[in-house]
């Protein structure tokens, strides 16, 4: 199950829902041609004539937030399909979000004479994934907003700090990744209990917001112009009274979750040794081939726990699909993937919760193998 082969550079780009670009409806047809000058910049490393590109774009009569928009944030969405198709390391990754980030920042924005109003902008605790909420802050700047842009991986008890230092007239939070959704839901509830209204955003949430309704945010946004476009629109809706997470999800009364969460370090343990008794090839494998299995099982386990948080089985099929994808790039059989939820489901028997939504990750991964 490991991830670790060689690429073959002629692979088609992967697809699939986590890492999926919601984009505007309101296009510019020129960006197309800027964003593939400044991809052959990033993909060659090359800062300095990634920042001439913007600044030619700009010159070209393209204005800032299409620059931001379609072209930087196209750009950094190839970026994460050429990574998922195994067409680029993890190093150049970084780098090449690296250079987005910095032309960004290379983007100006005149003060307003007065501002809209005051945003707060974090990713929610543990999701590191900050270019979305950066591009968000940028356009709310562009758009004449006062912006607190918090960046990665912000606890919500400095979220709240800061709240109730600097004030906001809403808070927006990111999360890209699901097992993200039940710190997200506790930084919702936080904010809201000191009377601050909450939109999130982020493939976390679903691409159709379902996860934000069901969490009790005050607002959802696809994608950073809608996030503005409703900023603009007027204030959002006043949040509810201080309530608990079950308030929200009362089939957590079952602590199906709370007991998954809590034991995973032995879920991991215990299916990679039944692995290794079930298939002695597994003695085999050095040591990066076994700690990349075991990051692997880390990450079933968390995107198991994050759907029984939603009771949404959709939520582990599709990560599975997509798990299924990113190996199959690297030359690993998706199938490889089954052995591991049988040994899950044999450890979690007494969880009925948790043995459907195995078994409906199996069932949709054994059709796409």
């Amino acid at each position: 199950m490991t991830t670790t082969p060689a690429p073959n550079r002629n692979d088609e780009p992967v697809r699939h829902h986590i890492g999926a670009r919601l984009a505007s409806h309101q296009q510019d047809e020129r960006a197309e041609a800027w964003a593939d000058k400044l991809w052959t910049s990033v993909q060659a490393a090359d800062e300095y004539t990634a920042l001439d590109v913007v600044g030619n774009a700009l010159e070209a009569g393209l204005n800032a937030e299409t620059v931001l928009l379609e072209v930087i944030g196209a750009v950094q969405h190839k970026v994460g399909i050429e990574w998922a198709a195994n067409r680029m390391s993890v190093a150049e990754e970084h780098a090449a979000t690296a250079i987005n980030d910095r032309v960004i920042a290379a983007l100006s924005a005149d003060r307003p004479a007065t501002f809209q109003g005051r945003v707060t902008i974090a990713c929610v605790d543990k999701e590191w994934h900050a270019l979305p909420a950066r591009l968000l802050a940028e356009t709310l700047r562009l758009r004449g907003w006062q912006v607190g842009y918090l960046g990665a991986q912000v606890p919500t008890a400095h979220l709240i700090s800061h709240i109730h230092r600097t004030g906001a007239d809403a808070v927006c939070l990111s999360a890209a990744l699901s097992p993200r959704l039940p710190v997200a839901h506790a930084a919702i509830t936080a904010v809201q209990a000191v009377g601050t209204p909450v939109m999130v955003g982020g493939l976390a949430f679903g691409v159709d917001g379902r996860y934000a309704r069901q969490l009790g945010a005050d607002a959802w946004a696809p994608e950073a112009r809608a996030a503005a476009d409703r900023l603009a629109a007027g204030p959002l809706p006043r949040p509810r009274a201080p309530h608990q997470a079950i308030d929200d999800l009362p089939h957590l009364s079952d602590q199906e979750y709370t007991l998954v969460t809590q034991t995973s370090r032995i879920l991991v343990r215990e299916t990679l040794r039944g692995l290794e008794q079930r298939f002695p090839a597994m003695n085999d494998y050095d040591d990066d081939q076994r700690e990349r299995t075991a990051e692997d099982l880390a990450r079933i386990v968390e995107f198991l726990a994050a759907a029984l948080y939603v009771d949404d089985e959709d939520l582990f099929t599709h990560f599975l699909t997509w798990t299924g994808e990113i190996l199959t790039a690297r030359h690993v059989p998706a199938h490889s993937l089954l052995p591991a939820l049988d040994l899950l489901e044999e450890q979690l028997r007494d969880f009925p919760r948790a043995c459907g939504i195995i078994a409906a990750g199996r069932n949709t991964l054994a059709s796409h193998c």
